[in-house]
């Protein structure tokens, strides 16, 4: 999952994101309204955590900027308020939670990861592709009978492939989804990771459903008929 931190103090944001990190998710740290804006312009996030008391533009206002203009992420607001119309204020504007400072990092990874189970139409909670299934609640991948064992990125880069089964995807594609804005798109890592994911949930005996789109990136699903993968 991709994460929007938006945090003015940089040592909160450096132990924060790197918590986050520990945890799987990808990244990208701001410190300003403004930055947040324009970041969630350029990219995509699962979910954004929003600090209300930033400078220039305080959270209150990008997140009602980020809703005006269509962003459907998920918006954790946090903040040393305390008080019940502080956090009315929050939701009302579109945020998914709210969270008082100083909070507990394990608290705050539990908090985004339940705001990401909620019933959505564009996030269901089972993926399945064929008889391949990935659990975003429990982070458990089955392939038929046999649980498939994968590291924190190897299941963020499977999520993705999954939400766009039967659609070849671009490496940049999964490293705009599954890397923060460090990612270096001339490495092979990609590639890398594509072959762990192989040897994990294609077995010998099994159907095989990832394959590499030479020249253009990689598919999941069953092969269409006549196809080589």
């Amino acid at each position: 999952m991709r994460l929007l931190l938006t945090e003015d103090d940089s040592a909160i944001a450096r132990s924060v994101a790197q918590f986050l990190r520990q945890q799987g998710f990808a990244v990208d740290a701001v410190t300003s309204g403004e930055d947040a804006l324009v970041q969630a312009e350029r990219n995509t996030y699962d979910a954004i955590l929003l600090d209300v008391q930033l400078p220039g533009i305080d959270g209150y206002a990008v997140c009602r900027q980020l809703r005006a203009r269509g962003v459907r992420s998920r918006i954790v607001m946090a903040t040393a308020r305390d008080g019940v119309e502080d956090r009315i204020t929050g939701l009302d504007l579109g945020a998914d939670d709210y969270l008082v400072k100083p909070y507990a990092l394990g608290e705050l990874a539990a908090r985004l990861r339940a705001v990401l189970r909620r019933p959505s139409e564009l996030q269901p909670v089972v993926l399945h592709v064929g008889d391949l299934a990935l659990d975003t609640g429990t982070r458990v991948v089955t392939r038929g009978a046999r649980r498939a064992e994968l590291t924190n990125k190897e299941f963020a880069v499977l999520e993705y492939l999954m939400r766009h089964a039967g659609e070849v995807v671009t490496r940049e594609r999964i490293g705009a989804s599954a890397w923060d804005d460090n990612f270096d798109p001339a490495s092979n890592v990609i590639d890398v990771f594509i072959a762990r994911l192989r040897r994990k949930i294609d077995h010998e005996g099994e159907t095989p459903l990832l394959s590499t789109i030479r020249g253009a990136g990689y598919r999941l699903g069953p092969a269409p008929a006549g196809r080589p993968r």
